[in-house]
């Protein structure tokens, strides 16, 4: 049987390529922080996949800047860093507030912001600490687009910094995308992975729409109103206040609660990283250098026995790996996962030592719609595990064409093809009776059972068996009696009952369960926020005029 991976005693030049391709994915924030804080364990964890080469050594402190390389469009002023300067290249704080460029803003709305975090000075510690993990990077790329270093503090108001964190209106993220706004920067979310929640997609993907706006607004704090309201209901307040001969700052506009504090919210953090002692605050010491590196993905691997390998909790592992959605990485789908320097070298060694199969799960699809029950017993699980594993509700089927998650068989080791981990989705569809129970009212005159039975599409025998009486006898005027019709919509059934003489009138129906053409459509959010449906734009483009920004209306503390 094939290596599923290359060994210590690989040829050389496949120990060249891993290195070379390793190098060019290092990227990472600073100095690992305290003990991480509890965060909620996902009913399946995430999963991973190694690398079968050892890694290269650490990069340089200072961040390597390339003069040939075409510059990034031009986003607004910024300072220029010197990569030689000994003290950038020490304190990634230090860094941040050097590339401080945007305006200040300073009002009521600050102060009372400045004095929210001070107050709470545990929370502030545990926001920093979250980002520790990630900010290095952050401020690599704003550094190589050059943009403002302020940017890098977004996640702080964003989300605290939790890449798990996710929203009432379903904006999830380090960056709190909305799931349509996710797509229209190409960040995936399936059943096997959500790249709202990736490091290193969601950054690209938040960087690249901040450019963009700012682009259309030429004004940072109109960009990120924008971000946060959506640069429809921007322009429009813009156009109001033109139009009305009023002043067409962000501090001037009319607008949400939430947009209005939002980048009071950013400078007054920007305020306590430039100046903590200012507030009693202490900032934990960051390092200026990556705290994760980027291990290429090979073979679907199972999350539990990346994070064995590597010397990690499922917790730790998730903190840098939180896209991933169930307890399996597959290769088709996750080019590479995100681990501590000195964690990816131990993760290396040890998977070019490991003989025992790498992955305990894979994809099926549904060729067919399938109760559940029937699905498991096809794949090897009971009911029960094949509910829990791909959450599904009670009393629903798997549509045809649906991906689940089960138990990789000895007849089938391949890894799930790109088609499949790319495309997974899971569809459900209520699982009604045929039929449903409904009671109606004999008229003036005695009907016999075959009559009323005729009327109502049924067979004498069924309504009688419904009724428990003999397929020869006759109701009597204004008895109640149980008939059966299709289970159909609502609105449908209603019309069904309808009598169709006079004489049978509906005494009472039963309640019908709504099935999925009878719910009203969710919104999505990122098609307008959660307040409003609009078109959603071509994929990468702006979002339309009408929509809401990334994180409207997010319900966080």
């Amino acid at each position: 049987m094939e290596e599923p991976f290359p060994m210590k005693n690989a040829p050389s030049p496949l120990r060249m390529a891993a290195l070379l391709t390793l190098a060019t994915l290092i990227a990472g924030c600073a100095t690992a922080p305290p003990a991480p804080e509890a965060a909620p364990t996902p009913t399946t964890p995430p999963v991973i996949a190694p690398a079968p080469v050892a890694l290269p050594a650490p990069p340089p402190p200072a961040p390597v800047v390339d003069e040939t390389a075409t510059p990034p469009p031009e986003v607004g002023p910024r300072a220029r860093l010197d990569p030689q300067d000994d003290a950038l290249r020490g304190d990634l704080w230090l860094r941040v507030r050097s590339g401080f460029a945007m305006p200040e803003l300073d009002n009521e709305l600050v102060r009372k912001w400045e004095q929210y975090y001070a107050q709470r000075p545990d929370y502030v510690q545990r926001m920093t600490a979250r980002g520790a993990r990630y900010l290095f990077h952050i401020v690599e790329e704003i550094d190589r687009r050059g943009m403002p270093a302020d940017l890098a503090l977004l996640p702080f108001i964003e989300s605290a910094f939790n890449p798990e964190a996710m929203s009432v209106a379903r904006a999830a993220g380090m960056w709190q995308f909305m799931p349509g706004t996710g797509r229209d920067y190409e960040l995936k979310q399936n059943l096997f992975r959500d790249d709202r929640r990736d490091i290193l997609a969601s950054t690209r993907a938040a960087l690249d729409y901040l450019q963009r706006l700012y682009t259309q607004f030429n004004d940072w704090h109109l960009a990120l109103a924008a971000y946060n309201w959506g640069q429809g209901n921007v322009q429009k307040a813009l156009t109001r206040n033109a139009r009305a001969g009023e002043a067409t700052d962000y501090a001037s506009l009319r607008m949400p609660d939430e947009t209005r504090n939002y980048v009071p919210k950013l400078q007054a953090i920007k305020n306590i990283v430039a100046r903590p002692e200012a507030f009693g605050l202490v900032l934990p010491p960051l390092e200026n250098h990556p705290y994760f590196v980027g291990v290429a993905v090979e073979r679907d691997i199972d999350v539990a026995l990346v994070a064995r390998l590597a010397g990690l909790t499922l917790e730790q592992f998730q903190q840098l790996n939180p896209q991933l959605n169930k307890p399996v990485v597959l290769a088709a789908a996750t080019p590479q996962i995100l681990l501590p320097y000195d964690n990816a070298n131990l993760f290396i060694t040890a998977l070019a030592d490991y003989r025992g199969r790498l992955a305990s799960w894979t994809a099926w699809v549904a060729p067919r719609t399938v109760k559940p029950q029937e699905a498991a017993r096809h794949v090897g699980m009971t009911e029960d595990e094949l509910r829990e594993v791909n959450r599904i509700p009670a009393r629903m089927l798997v549509k045809a064409g649906s991906t689940l998650l089960v138990p990789r068989s000895a007849q089938h080791e391949n890894d799930v093809s790109t088609r499949v981990a790319d495309g997974a989705q899971i569809a459900l569809a209520p699982d009604v009776p045929p039929l449903r129970r409904l009671q109606v009212k004999v008229g003036k005159r005695p009907e016999s059972v075959a009559s009323l039975a005729r009327r109502h599409g049924m067979t004498a025998a069924q309504l009688a068996a419904a009724n428990g009486v003999a397929a020869s006898a006759s109701f009597r005027p204004g008895q109640l009696v149980t008939v059966l019709v299709p289970n159909r919509p609502v609105l449908a059934a209603s019309k069904a009952a309808a009598p169709a003489k006079a004489t049978t009138q509906v005494a009472a129906k039963a309640p019908a369960r709504k099935t999925a053409a009878a719910r009203p459509a969710a919104r999505s959010k990122g098609a307008a926020g959660p307040r409003a449906a609009a078109a959603r734009p071509a994929k990468g483009a702006v979002k339309s005029a009408a929509r809401g920004g990334v994180s409207a209306s997010r319900g966080r503390g």
